[in-house]
């Protein structure tokens, strides 16, 4: 992923609440999300290295994961930040998973991994030093650290937290809805990564688009305090019109 609100104990139906989009270059082949075959969990796939950017289990533990962004080279000799996410959702021992990222880490090119489900959600960066379990509230992540006030970020939060705080109904569609925001902050407000002007532009819009590289996913889940799990992965073109809508629950 590359854009992720959640929403932990933010509303009283639903105890976990992820949000998110998924940015990557066209060409990188990819499958839809779907249960695999070899492991209870509901994901994409990325078929150059094997991982996945999001996923979820039976019984409502989510993960994800963002690149941390750098302009350096990344290391030839990493492993795959995609199979984080795949280790998480199977982890027996949630909190002995993330110490073990915590002296691992650097195995990998920069990221950041969040995993949980309702009642404990966990961050680590292996740019920001111990796994952390987070506070109940609204948490935002990109391309920088957690809760880095990158201005979509601020502005996808924001949204967020008025709808859950609205009291109106709460849908995976609802949800996915502010994400699908093209406008680009303003120059005044961009970050400063260490990627070229003109790119940074164009990575400060929610939605991304672009002949190489864009939002291909964006993905909604909704846990319930029942238990039940509704997950929606909506899927981009190149040009940004939608090529696949697919709606999970159990």
């Amino acid at each position: 992923m590359c854009l992720v609100v959640l929403a932990l104990d933010a509303h009283p139906d639903y105890p976990l609440i992820l949000v998110g989009n998924r940015d990557e270059f066209h060409h990188r082949p990819t499958e839809a999300m779907h249960w695999w075959s070899r492991s209870p969990i509901l994901a994409g796939r990325d078929l150059t290295a094997g991982g996945t950017w999001l996923g979820v289990t039976r019984t409502g533990r989510v993960a994800t994961v963002t690149n941390y962004r750098d302009p350096d080279p990344p290391k030839d000799d990493a492993l795959s930040r995609g199979q984080l996410v795949v280790d998480a959702l199977q982890a027996s021992d949630m909190q002995a998973f993330g110490d073990g990222l915590a002296t691992g880490g650097h195995r990998y090119n920069g990221f950041n991994l969040l995993w949980g489900e309702p009642g404990r959600f966990y961050y680590f960066s292996n740019q920001d030093g111990p796994v952390r379990q987070l506070a109940p509230g609204l948490h935002g992540l990109s391309n920088g650290l957690l809760d880095t006030p990158w201005p979509k970020l601020l502005r996808l939060r924001q949204a967020v937290g008025e709808m859950l705080a609205s009291g109106g109904a709460v849908t995976t569609e609802a949800l996915l809805t502010p994400f699908m925001d093209r406008r680009p902050a303003d120059d005044s407000s961009l970050p400063d990564t260490g990627v070229p002007r003109d790119w940074e532009r164009m990575l400060s819009s929610p939605f991304i688009i672009s002949q190489a590289y864009g939002t291909r996913a964006s993905t909604a889940v909704l846990v319930a305090a029942s238990g039940a799990v509704s997950v929606r992965e909506q899927s981009f073109g190149v040009d940004g019109t939608l090529t696949g809508d697919q709606l999970f629950e159990w």
